[in-house]
């Protein structure tokens, strides 16, 4: 490990195998590394409340994964800038914070005011304003659906604030697909399902994130089934997310998917580049810094699938404008950027990943795929092998090409192909879509 940079990604990886999702990407990944003095490792954070979350919570996992990592004990300080906050400082945002926090909310940094609204989410954030607006009574369910990364479970997070907001008494469950399979599971084993019961069907509203989780277990859907039932009789609010709609659900019961498709679907797609660019700029407003046109042209055009990575790559120059005094030039924003997307491995290597990928789902080797064979099973494993290539890598058609032993229009073919192929089979498109969600979520 070069810097003192790396050792803190390697205890951030330590860390992140320690908590959820969400608690890391709420508490440990915004901390910035400013310097290391004295057995002392020095941090930033954007607000007086999120250092003592830190501090309380969180501070001896990160002692100890340095001393995993250096062999020896660290203390831990935690500096506060509000400049490098997740929210606007000022007027109604910084009451509505101060207000969030006074209700114990976990996620007061996610809100409709921070929330980048564009053509690709509008029907979402609205579907989702509505919701919040008025619980139960409209839009109920409501299920988001969409690639990681693209602002489902910042909706989400919204919607609690602003019920909490308008209604502090109301119980507000927020959890995962994974989290209510593993907990009922576990209220099974020890045989007090009645306990599970009394917290979940008598929630005023229900957060679930990632429900596509749930087909995993017949006992669970029927769980939920009831639940789901039981809630939605008695007028309370049900909004879930999941990576795709409910008829690509493949393992999900159909009386499960009819009640999910009985309310509003609302999916969020990839942000084309003007909003990609008003993300990046409302970023850098958030942490005060200014990027010239070119280098937020240059990251607009970088990172085109997800938003997280778009904001994590500004905040990396935000902390490394305010430690060197000075903004990074081009050549050191490419350098955040691989190290953001983690796109340093040779393009060789993702294109055999993809290859590997594609073969273990559609039950072909990896060399019939690079192969000339035109049984059909093979054609359309190739086709998907390129069009996954394509929306995950910047190569051209023709460099595509030329890894398979073809003409860039055989490839433009191909992609046509597999994208008409989609529209005809949900299980294919499921199948493509799953392969394209694995790899994003890896890098």
């Amino acid at each position: 490990m070069d810097t003192f940079n790396d050792i803190w990604k390697e205890v951030l990886s330590i860390c992140k195998n320690q908590v959820s999702d969400v608690m890391y990407n709420m508490w440990l990944f915004p901390l910035e590394f400013v310097k290391f003095e004295n057995d002392t490792v020095v941090f930033i954070i954007g607000a007086e409340f999120k250092k003592s979350i830190i501090l309380d919570k969180f501070s001896q996992m990160i002692k100890d994964g340095f001393e995993q990592i250096l062999g020896f004990p660290v203390e831990i300080d935690i500096l506060v800038d509000k400049t490098l906050g997740d929210l606007k400082s000022g007027g109604e945002n910084e009451k509505e914070e101060e207000r969030l926090q006074e209700n114990n909310s976990p996620f007061a940094a996610f809100t409709f005011d921070n929330f980048i609204v564009g053509k690709s989410n509008s029907f979402a954030y609205n579907m989702a304003m509505g919701v919040a607006e008025e619980p139960g009574v409209k839009y109920n369910p409501l299920l988001t659906y969409g690639k990681s990364g693209l602002g489902k479970t910042h909706l989400m997070f919204a919607i609690y604030n602003k019920m909490k907001l308008k209604n502090p008494d109301a119980i507000i469950i927020y959890t995962t697909g994974e989290s209510f399979f593993n907990e009922l599971i576990e209220c099974i084993t020890k045989k007090n399902t009645i306990v599970f019961h009394n917290k979940y069907r008598n929630a005023d509203a229900l957060l679930i994130d990632d429900i596509q989780y749930i087909q995993k277990g017949d006992a669970v859907q029927e769980e939920f089934f009831h639940t789901f039932n039981i809630l939605q009789q008695a007028g309370k609010q049900i909004v879930l997310t999941s990576d795709v709609p409910p008829k690509e659900m493949l393992g999900i019961h159909e009386r499960l998917r009819t009640r999910f498709e009985s309310g509003v679907l609302a999916d969020i797609q990839p942000p084309d580049i003007d909003m990609r660019k008003a993300i990046i700029k409302r970023k850098c407003q958030e942490l005060d810094i200014t990027l010239n046109e070119n280098i937020t042209d240059f990251i607009a055009q970088k990172i085109k699938n997800n938003v997280r990575q778009l904001e994590g790559t500004v905040k990396k120059i935000a902390a490394m404008t305010k430690i060197y005094g000075e903004a990074p030039n081009i050549e050191q924003v490419q350098d955040i950027i691989k190290d953001i997307t983690n796109e340093n491995q040779p393009v060789s290597v993702t294109i055999e990943k993809i290859i590997d990928s594609v073969s273990n789902s559609f039950g072909v080797t990896s060399s019939d795929i690079k192969s000339d064979k035109r049984q059909a099973e093979i054609t359309q494993a190739r086709q998907a092998a390129m069009y996954i290539i394509k929306e995950l890598t910047d190569l051209t058609l023709k460099d595509i090409g030329g890894y398979f032993g073809k003409n860039h229009a055989t490839v433009l073919h191909s992609v046509k192909q597999c994208k008409d192929k989609m529209d005809e089979s949900p299980n294919y498109k499921s199948t493509v879509y799953n392969i394209i969600r694995d790899h994003q979520d890896k890098n």
